[in-house]
């Protein structure tokens, strides 16, 4: 199992029901933007942050990697991307600001904003359109749903409380952690699938290293 806990937030697993049970139709556009904010302290303070040989890449890779892996766990898979990763406010080697555009191999289109440059740091968004609507997630509530079959239950209802990630690498809610380890344990107890196993990880991997590919190149890549 790998800790790739977003997975299973609720709203995100919503959507994927959603997703899965043709609500949205077919899936045509997706926008990511996890455009948050770290001091300079954050990496100063550390051996490893900001370093390619022991962070492996900067906002792409280390926060970034999450919402890579919800797009791909959404979407599909990604057949060719572009990517433009900089380092625009911090004394680092590796990355604080990435843009990246994936066209996937159903034919949706989609983008990702990835940052920990943008002061003062904001909540996470995620909205993913289909031919029949849009579902947008902020700060890990389900902000809107605009579908021609409405849902029965009201959107966004609920008071978003603040993404303390957006602003602090402390983990303040560990509830995704624990259900990823119970799965894990579970899975290996009873030999069921872990909510997300290597090769799924290896493929979100796989696409970041390709969004850096294209970055250093300054052409799209394909993968598929």
């Amino acid at each position: 199992g790998v800790f790739f806990q977003d997975r299973v937030a609720p709203c995100i697993s919503k959507l994927k029901k959603l997703i899965d049970a043709d609500r949205l139709g077919r899936l045509t556009l997706a926008s990511a933007r996890v455009k948050w904010y770290r001091p300079p302290d954050y990496y100063k303070d550390s051996r490893w942050r900001g370093t390619w040989a022991l962070d492996g890449g900067g906002a792409l890779m280390n926060q970034g990697i999450h919402t890579l892996d919800l797009l791909l766990w959404l979407m599909g898979d990604v057949s060719r991307v572009w990517g433009k990763a900089i380092t625009a406010a911090h004394d680092i080697e590796v990355e604080d600001t990435v843009v990246a555009a994936f066209e996937f191999s159903s034919g949706a289109l989609g983008t990702l904003e990835a940052a920990t440059s943008v002061y003062p740091g904001y909540p996470r968004r995620l909205e993913v359109t289909g031919s029949e609507g849009t579902i947008v997630i902020e700060n890990d509530r389900l902000l809107s749903a605009d579908l021609r079959t409405p849902l029965p239950e009201t959107a966004g209802d609920q008071a978003a409380a603040r993404d303390e990630r957006a602003t602090s690498p402390v983990i303040s809610d560990a509830r995704g952690h624990r259900i990823i380890i119970e799965n894990f344990l579970k899975a290996v107890a009873t030999g069921c699938s872990p909510v997300c196993d290597g090769g799924q990880a290896r493929r979100s991997v796989k696409l970041a290293e390709a969004i850096y590919e294209s970055s250093r190149a300054g052409r799209p890549v394909r993968l598929i």
